[in-house]
């Protein structure tokens, strides 16, 4: 079993990005879909869709791309880590690089990029970056 559920999906899908798979199956679990959510909100994949596999469900995620195949996410990177928490109030958070990135966050709103924090006007637990 992998230490760090969110880091091996976020690597799943850097991976799936590089060779330009249409999508990327990832074991499922409630926090993922929310994060597969919160970056189908902000324009980073298409959607995401529950499969009843068996021993347990999976997570499918659908990848986006351009018109001519260009990555729609060219980074995506985990930033608080089970060793090494990284919290960030509502104030603290600023945008990636000129806001063409999100910040994801857990937060006590559910998981939400940063954009949705400052205007829900809360804070948490910065899981990731991607742009």
């Amino acid at each position: 079993m992998h230490s760090d559920p969110i880091a091996d999906m976020l690597t799943r899908i850097r991976n799936a990005v590089s060779i330009e798979r249409p999508f990327v199956d990832v074991p499922f679990s409630n926090t993922k879909l929310a994060v597969a959510g919160a970056l189908q909100r902000e324009g980073f994949v298409w959607d995401s869709e529950v499969i009843e596999t068996t021993p347990s469900r999976t997570l499918r995620v659908n990848l986006k791309y351009g018109p001519n195949g260009e990555r729609v996410i060219n980074h995506i990177q985990r930033v608080s880590k089970p060793g090494r928490r990284i919290y960030k109030a509502c104030d603290e958070l600023r945008s990636v690089r000129h806001g063409t990135g999100i910040t994801v966050l857990t937060t006590p709103k559910g998981v939400l990029s940063n954009r949705e924090a400052r205007k829900e006007h809360v804070g948490g637990e910065v899981i990731a970056e991607v742009w």
